[in-house]
């Protein structure tokens, strides 16, 4: 999804297997297996030291336009491809619908309800609604753009600039932190054209936070645990924790 390689296959745990929370050493194990370093301030950091952020677009129907209007979008659409200097990436991600929010809801309203005829109908039409999630098989999709910045890093200082940092760790952190805070402001200066593109033709853009980054990326890597548990607390996951 990030152009840094292919999505690895994992096995999954037979059911027989205790579904106890990951011990600390299993949890780094995992983690060799990605090719993300941290996500932080809105930004996707690589191992390779390339940032990356996400854009939410929202969809057009296009065979529903006119004749006129999907030229008109296949040329805006053409002409944002030739404007851009850099590569993106689009993203398709297709999900069953989830709507348990919706019908613990619909719970919640019938079991307050104190008209007995309105409460038998909304009964009825939650289990109309989970009937036919479970036949239709209603699929939801999302499509995201990827914007990549990778700066070519080039030595700075010499052996004596070493000698500093190794007798003053912070000074090495504080470089760090300022190299970082360029680049993420060159990246979100692509952003700004990508999404400025984007707006050209009639699309929405948003742009993806820390735990809404968490959150995809737990669901792309967890997509079955995903359909039956909530991501939890993302300051309670390590790849947020690891910087501290």
């Amino acid at each position: 999804m990030l152009g840094f390689g292919k999505k690895k296959q994992t096995q999954a745990r037979p059911q027989n297997q205790s579904s106890a929370p990951l011990t600390k050493k299993e949890k780094d194990s995992v983690q060799a297996y990605l090719d993300i370093t941290e996500i932080r301030d809105n930004v996707v950091v690589l191992k390779d030291g390339g940032l990356r952020a996400i854009l939410l677009v929202s969809s057009v129907n296009f065979s529903l336009k006119s004749e006129d209007e999907q030229k008109a979008l296949v040329g805006g659409y053409q002409s944002f491809l030739n404007s851009l200097e850099f590569p993106i990436q689009i993203v398709i991600q297709s999900r069953p619908l989830d709507l348990q929010g919706y019908i613990n809801k619909l719970k919640d309203v019938a079991d307050k309800q104190a008209n007995d005829l309105l409460k038998i109908q909304t009964i009825d039409y939650i289990e109309y609604i989970q009937q036919l999630l479970d036949v239709a098989n209603i699929m939801t999709k999302r499509f995201f753009v990827v914007v990549p910045f990778t700066a070519v890093n080039v030595p700075t200082g010499g052996f004596l600039e070493k000698i500093l940092e190794t007798i003053n760790p912070l000074r090495k952190t504080q470089k760090e932190i300022s190299r970082f805070d360029k680049q993420r402001s060159q990246l979100f200066q692509r952003v700004d054209i990508v999404a400025s593109g984007l707006r050209s033709m009639g699309l929405q853009t948003v742009l993806l936070n820390t735990q809404e980054l968490i959150e995809l990326f737990y669901d792309i890597y967890n997509p079955e645990i995903t359909l039956k548990k909530q991501l939890p607390d993302v300051r309670e996951l390590s790849i947020l924790n690891r910087r501290k």
